[in-house]
């Protein structure tokens, strides 16, 4: 009696026989647990959220497909608007009349009284609704607490306002200790970039990756038979591009002064790393900062880092995580004015003379956060970047280690070098003692420990020679 997932209204995209495939991938952990929430006894209150464009709907499309629901979209027309809509929904699923009333919890008894199995109500881009009517969380809890709570049904409410969405879940809101479970959706692990470009080789796929990230639209809209650069400039860095107002978009959709937080990531985009020099840069008070970078962090488009081997550290560096805001503030952002006018030679120049260093810099990311889990040779503890200092001559010398997997359980550490270059064996050979020196001035817990090191590069030759001396080397050729 319910509807069809292939016939909800705003659920598919383009080519869904062939796509469908593709945007549903690594999402199967959080597939299992809806439907194991489904199948419970119980009332269920689902929260799901997830930056713009994570493949949130597309989870809850297949979810739903094979389970009586009623899917609604939400838009910002008000909240009478809105449940004039929804009545009109739930209408159409049970095939009757639309209930006279316009209270929700009239609507959800009705919709009680008339479900025969367990229903999924599902209630997508909910922010919109909370953000024309400060009353809708209220409103909502009441449905919960004097409707729902006991009766076998599951509400499920969806956003793309990580934000606003967080705020549902907190002490202060009126929903706050209601629901069942929650899901953040999360970016796309680069291994399964693959299924979105079979055709193209690692070094093709870590460039798509070092531009996106892991965001299905986005690999979506890059065509498999033209080359990242190709891609970027056509749906990015062009103003008939599918991605050209992407991040506008999502900083208006989260923050009230969007420009305020471009300023910043601006800044950041041009190396600056520390509060002041980001302070500086963007003409912002570094009083304020403090509430700014946290902002930013919530949502995760920035981060903040330490020395790995360090707990507490006067080091602290702030970063742009996501790799479609890096690439977008470090070469859109400055040349926008030109780009406006359809001048695209200094954005050009600028991917031809920077982009190979760029990469390098997301290939070193990728290494950290995906790569070393599977070649470290120890259980890691903790991994990250290590930076730091000594003085020669009174001189102060900068250091810093790409990659540090360390153990502090058994007195374990792999020093590693990242390089986005074609290594000979003697070249290879002379990073790692290099590093072996620079290890040195890692200080950690530990007197009695077992170091071990690596370099991962694009290519590296006489890996069997170098292995053979006790170094972890590994390149494309063996992800």
């Amino acid at each position: 009696m319910w509807t069809p997932a292939s016939t909800l209204k705003g659920l598919y995209v383009r080519n869904v026989n062939i796509r469908i495939m593709f945007l549903f991938i690594d999402r199967e952990e959080e597939l299992d647990f809806l439907k194991e929430r489904y199948g419970k006894e119980d009332f269920d209150f689902i929260v799901i959220y997830g930056r713009r464009r994570i493949g949130k709907t597309e989870l809850l499309k297949n979810f739903v497909k094979e389970v009586p629901h009623v899917y609604f979209l939400c838009n910002k027309a008000g909240t009478a608007t809105n449940v004039q809509r929804f009545k009109k929904q739930v209408a159409r699923f049970f095939r009757e009349p639309e209930i006279a009333s316009e209270d929700l919890e009239e609507i959800f008894s009705y919709i009680v009284s008339k479900a025969k199995e367990k229903l999924v109500i599902i209630f997508d881009e909910f922010p919109y609704l909370v953000e024309k009517d400060g009353a809708v969380p209220s409103l909502f809890q009441q449905v919960i607490d004097c409707v729902l709570k006991n009766e076998k049904m599951m509400l499920v409410i969806c956003g793309s306002s990580i934000s606003m969405m967080e705020e549902l879940l907190g002490y202060k809101n009126p929903l706050y200790g209601r629901k069942t479970g929650h899901i953040k959706v999360k970016h796309l692990k680069f291994k399964h970039l693959k299924e979105f470009f079979p055709k193209s080789s690692k070094e093709e796929i870590i460039q798509i990756y070092s531009i996106l990230g892991g965001v299905p639209f986005y690999l979506e809209k890059f065509d498999a038979e033209k080359s990242a650069l190709e891609n970027a400039k056509e749906q990015i860095l062009s103003k008939r591009g599918m991605l050209y107002e992407e991040v506008d978009f999502l900083l208006k959709e989260e923050f009230r002064e969007p420009d305020i937080y471009k300023n910043i990531l601006s800044a950041m985009a041009s190396g600056r790393t520390r509060v002041a020099e980001i302070s500086d840069r963007s003409i912002i008070k570094a009083s304020d900062m403090d509430r700014y970078l946290k902002s930013l962090m919530r949502i995760g488009i920035i981060k903040k880092e330490i020395p790995v081997t360090e707990i507490k550290s006067k080091k602290t560096l702030y970063t742009i995580e996501d790799n479609f805001f890096d690439f977008y503030f470090l070469f859109f952002e400055p040349n926008r004015s030109d780009i406006e006018i359809g001048e695209t030679r200094s954005v050009e120049d600028m991917l031809e003379r920077d982009f190979n260093m760029y990469v390098g810099r997301k290939f070193e990311k990728l290494v950290r956060e995906e790569v070393l889990r599977y070649l470290c040779p120890f259980s890691a503890t903790k991994t990250g970047r290590w930076w730091g200092f000594y003085r020669d001559a009174g001189k102060r010398m900068e250091l810093e280690i790409d990659a540090i997997c360390l153990n502090g359980n058994v007195n374990e550490i792999l020093f590693v070098e990242c390089k986005w270059k074609h290594l000979s064996e003697r070249k290879a050979s002379n990073i790692l003692e290099e590093l072996k020196r620079k290890s040195r001035f890692v200080q950690w817990n530990n007197d009695v420990r077992k170091e071990y090191f690596g370099i991962v590069a694009k290519k590296i030759e006489g890996k069997c020679e170098l292995r053979g001396k006790g170094f972890f080397v590994y390149d494309l050729d063996d992800f």
